[in-house]
């Protein structure tokens, strides 16, 4: 092993190991040329109208279901997945209803996304980084708000305009047999 890697710890490796894991289980799983087929427990595929929604905003994307899988998905595949888990997970923590709850799902939080060695560190300032952490001393449900925002931030400048260019995305937009499916889709319902 070159000396450059043997540096790396031991759980870097682990965690690429189960991102590739991820993406070939995703590849295999996932067969977007068939749009009115449905996923597992019926649930359908999106539309071509649900895809061109997605150029409209980045808020578009994240609020369709489909949308933001497919996102979550380039993300892995590009090694960054860890900013969309932290923005889902401080979306998850703001609808927290126990007081009681806070200060252990933020220390949490705090721990697995933004803390010092976080096993997936996002990537914010560290004047954001030490605001957040003294919001932990008295947890509300806003204690990641600048952190949240600043990592929407990154995603909607710097991953959403990759994603809209990406292979994914055009596979789903471009695909020469989709309005024909469609249509076949249609006259079955």
């Amino acid at each position: 092993m070159c000396k450059g890697l043997a540096v790396l710890p031991a759980t870097y490796f682990e965690r690429v190991k189960e991102l590739k894991a991820r993406i070939r289980s995703f590849l295999k799983r996932q067969d977007w040329s068939r749009p009115c087929l449905s996923y597992k427990g019926g649930k359908p595929r999106p539309t071509l109208e649900e895809c061109l929604q997605w150029k409209q905003s980045f808020e578009k994307l994240l609020s369709s279901k489909h949308g933001l899988y497919a996102f979550r998905a380039f993300l892995t595949s590009e090694f960054s997945e860890e900013n969309i888990a932290f923005y889902l997970a401080c979306e998850d923590f703001k609808k927290t209803k126990l007081v009681a709850r806070l200060p252990s799902k933020a220390e949490r939080i705090y721990n697995e996304f933004i803390g010092t060695e976080a096993p997936r560190e996002v990537n914010i300032d560290h004047e954001t980084q030490e605001i957040t952490k003294a919001n932990l001393l008295h947890p509300t449900t806003s204690c990641f708000d600048m952190a949240q925002y600043r990592i929407y931030i990154l995603m909607e400048k710097d991953c959403y305009p990759r994603f809209l260019r990406s292979s994914v995305y055009r596979d789903l937009v471009n695909q020469p047999t989709l309005n024909k499916q469609r249509l076949m889709c249609q006259k079955k319902a």
